[in-house]
């Protein structure tokens, strides 16, 4: 055979795996089957499906940063809290306090969102999470809330842990219409411990530092050093534990920390849309978190799926819990 024609008719070796279609989308998809990260989202399906299998065994640490719920995956969120589909719960400041925001005022979304300038929507007193807007009002609706929330809590005790902190904040809202769509008042009703590290970074921080400088008569303090013990103790008496985690940073790291204890989670999908090259923890995929011991290093036990969560966790939930999509 010529140079040129034996150089682009190769010889190949045989692949095995799964032939990439998508016949009978009409009535399911085979998400695996269609390559790219819809097959990642098959594998997650399977593996969350095994875990559910092993409900009654298994301790389940869920994991979402704030812009989760700053989108519509809150509901999907309380879904999980409210029928007791996670065990254990690591957020953000802004995961705790925008769910507790929703309950008095929706959140906005415009489709030119994204492209509204930055000093324009300032002078208005219109805040911007990516194409979701939140007037302030929501907040000045939320200060009105927090701070006969603080004075209760400090007339109580001076120091409060972070956990029991959240639990209150859920009781504080069960008297409001909307309160069954929240999820932190579901934690607090089921008694789901809900861990957040950094509490204070956010308005929760803002409207405790304005009690604390302005209002307070008794200051309040709040205490991340019990949760810490709480959450690693939580790790280590289990039995098996998976984690389900929606983004990265600080809420990826504090759960898969806890389960280095336990020298590794047996089961973990991730969701988000961070690079690996940086060496950013975010970004860090499976294999790096098992070099650290925080999986454990055995097969199949993984799914990570590079995706905008409101694009695959809706499709996740479902095809687990519901019927195919």
């Amino acid at each position: 055979m010529e140079k040129d024609k034996k150089a682009v008719l190769k010889e190949s070796e045989d692949v095995k795996g799964l032939e990439v279609h998508a016949k009978g989308f009409e009535k399911s998809i085979l998400w695996k089957n269609l390559g790219f990260q819809a097959t990642n989202l098959g594998y997650a399906i399977d593996l969350w499906k095994t875990i559910e299998g092993k409900r009654d065994d298994i301790t389940i640490f869920f994991g979402f940063t704030s812009n989760m719920i700053s989108s519509g995956l809150r509901d999907i969120i309380t879904w999980l809290v409210k029928n007791k589909k996670v065990d254990v719960i690591v957020t953000t400041a802004g995961g705790v306090e925008e769910d507790i925001i929703k309950v008095f005022k929706p959140f906005i979304i415009q489709k030119n969102g994204w492209n509204l300038a930055g000093k324009d929507l300032r002078e208005k007193g219109i805040n911007r999470i990516g194409n979701i807007l939140v007037p302030n009002d929501r907040y000045i609706a939320f200060e009105k809330h927090m701070m006969p929330f603080f004075k209760q809590l400090s007339e109580e005790r001076e120091v409060w842990r972070v956990r029991d902190f959240i639990w209150k904040l859920g009781e504080s809202i069960e008297k409001h219409k909307l309160h069954e769509e929240s999820w932190v008042y579901w934690a607090y009703k089921h008694k789901i411990p809900v861990f957040s590290p950094a509490i204070t970074d956010g308005s929760i921080g803002d409207m405790l530092y304005f009690f604390n400088k302005y209002e307070a008569k008794k200051k309040l303090l709040l205490d991340i050093a019990q949760d810490l013990e709480e959450i690693n103790t939580i790790a280590v008496d289990a039995k098996e534990t998976a984690v389900i985690i929606l983004g990265g940073g600080l809420v990826k790291h504090h759960i898969i920390n806890a389960n280095l204890m336990r020298e590794g989670a047996n089961y973990a999908i991730y969701i988000n849309t961070a690079i690996e090259q940086d060496g950013s923890l975010s970004g860090a995929p499976a294999e790096e978190s098992k070099a650290w011991g925080k999986i454990k290093s055995e097969e199949d036990n993984v799914a990570e799926i590079w995706c905008d969560a409101t694009i695959c966790f809706p499709i996740l939930v479902k095809e687990v819990f519901f019927k195919s999509v």
